[in-house]
């Protein structure tokens, strides 16, 4: 039996390290942050509504209807729909002007639909914000919903982009005709 040296046995015990951390998979590089998903913020006669946007669940959506508000394309719109314990719906155009009241809802909308369907697993909870659309979620373009309670008869047709963060209070109390006085982004 041959006795190493003190520095003989050193080595040996580096090289051992030096191999076995070698053979080890590389540490994974920490994820890169996270950008935070953008927030609807409804400005209506009634109070304020937050949305937080979905955009790893409908990142076209998110896009689209952001876009839109920034383009100030829902100011001084009326919500065209509100039914009590059901959802309250805004986005046609046509809801500015009191005159065209019967045809709210079936608007041309901004005239570019979305061109994709995003429907995914979400459920429709309270709050839960999603696209309207006449038939095919593919044409969806600006009228979208906030559901005040569960609706699964919803699940699975509807592209859900969002959901209410703050303000639900105000979506109860909105009724058919009242305005959306500004939406912005935060």
């Amino acid at each position: 039996m041959k006795l190493m040296t003190a520095g003989a046995a050193v080595a040996a015990g580096i090289l051992t390290l030096t191999s076995a951390l070698l053979a080890q998979k590389p540490t994974p590089k920490p994820a890169a942050p996270k950008t935070p998903a953008p927030v609807i913020v409804l400005d209506t006669v009634k109070g304020t509504i937050e949305i937080e946007t979905l955009p790893d669940d409908a990142p076209k959506t998110v896009a689209h209807v952001v876009e839109l508000v920034k383009k100030n394309f829902y100011n001084g719109m009326r919500f065209h729909r509100a039914e009590e314990n059901f959802l309250v719906q805004i986005g046609d155009p046509q809801s500015r002007d009191m005159s065209r009241e019967a045809w709210w809802g079936r608007g041309p909308g901004s005239g570019k639909p979305i061109g994709v369907s995003e429907i995914g697993k979400r459920k429709h909870v309270p709050g839960s914000v999603g696209m309207a659309h006449s038939g095919d979620p593919k044409y969806a373009d600006s009228q979208f919903y906030i559901v005040m309670q569960p609706r699964p008869g919803l699940d699975g047709k509807f592209t859900i982009f969002g959901r209410v963060t703050s303000g639900m209070d105000v979506v109860k109390k909105l009724k058919r005709a009242d305005i959306l006085k500004k939406a912005s982004v935060k």
